[in-house]
């Protein structure tokens, strides 16, 4: 018996709640000992939806936001990447533009090229706002960063 492929809005509305998971050992560069979390796609939706029009959220600061709400060190790099992903793919199925995905960047400014349409449908809801990108090498950045981005 085959099974049915979760659909991203299966995936956002089914996570299981977000916990602290306490390392004692470092378990690479991006953990170091501390208290872990492991957020949900729901919890990312909560803050990027208070994203303004025209300004933009570092993942690192998404993180720290994270962090901070559930009394955590850092929040888990790794997984708040595939969140952010099932979140803008939950969106595209839905149709709704009430979850602003295309508002979080990379740390450096960079766009990020796994988000639905890749990095050129990211440009274009940000370029419609407003907030100036950069081309250098092979993907788009804010630039400056300073100038558009928000802290949560």
């Amino acid at each position: 018996m085959a099974t049915r492929k979760k659909t991203a809005v299966q995936k956002r509305d089914t996570h299981r709640p977000p916990f602290v998971e306490v390392l004692a050992a470092q378990l690479g560069p991006a953990y170091p000992p501390g208290k872990l979390l492991i957020s949900e796609p729901l919890a990312l939706q909560a803050v990027i939806r208070e994203v303004p029009e025209g300004k933009v959220l570092t993942l690192g600061s998404l993180r720290t936001r994270l962090a901070r709400d559930m009394d955590a060190d850092y929040t888990c790099p790794m997984t708040t990447g595939i969140f952010l992903r099932i979140l803008a793919e939950a969106a595209d199925e839905e149709a709704r533009t009430d979850v602003p995905w295309w508002r979080v960047v990379r740390d450096n400014g960079q766009l990020i090229d796994k988000l639905p349409g890749g990095t050129a449908r990211q440009a274009g809801y940000l370029q419609d706002e407003g907030v100036s990108l950069l081309l250098r090498g092979k993907t788009p950045r804010v630039a400056p960063l300073a100038a558009y981005g928000w802290q949560a």
